[in-house]
């Protein structure tokens, strides 16, 4: 009942590739499509600008805080040599 049915003349398989290089036909790959929209390279140069003018403001910052530390050290040091 469950028995496999056999094919009435096998052929075996070929023993090597028979095809030759001018059979085959060149594999052409497409780069996929990317679509970038006015939105998103608006966002993206919103996003560049805010960071560097972030960037901006802490370099400003630490530069100023830099100065203050000078300042008061030396007049802390002018208040202690007296």
């Amino acid at each position: 009942m469950f028995l496999p049915k056999y094919p009435d003349n096998p052929t075996p398989p070929p023993a090597h590739n028979t095809h030759t290089v001018a059979d085959q036909v060149p594999a052409r790959r497409s780069a996929p499509q990317i679509s970038v929209s006015t939105g998103a390279v608006a966002a993206v140069l919103v996003g560049g600008v805010v960071l560097t003018a972030l960037l901006a403001a802490v370099a400003g910052t630490a530069v100023s805080v830099a100065v203050a530390a000078v300042v008061l050290r030396s007049l802390l040091r002018d208040q202690h040599r007296r």
